[in-house]
């Protein structure tokens, strides 16, 4: 939720705001990321967290293809039964 009001943040900064040291911050934020349960990117360089978020287009594409993908698997699964 933090890092909704944010395009970027710097992990000092955000550290500070929840009291836990960098390196802390730093391995919990990598886990999150690896583990596909937030949507961002470390640079380790200059110390900031950059949140990617897909935009609504994306979002709405890949609902689509989802979509889409089910309604063909039903479509299989019906002309199997019918076939029989």
């Amino acid at each position: 939720q933090f890092l909704d009001s944010y395009k970027s943040v710097t992990l000092e900064s955000m550290a500070r705001s929840f009291g836990v040291g960098v390196e802390f911050l730093d391995g919990q934020l990598s886990r999150f990321i690896a583990a596909g349960r937030l949507s961002a990117k470390i640079d380790k360089f200059g110390g900031v967290v950059e949140t990617n978020r897909p935009d609504l287009k994306n979002a709405q594409y890949r609902d689509m293809i989802q979509q889409g993908d089910l309604l063909l698997n039903r479509i299989q699964k019906l002309a199997r039964v019918v076939d029989v």
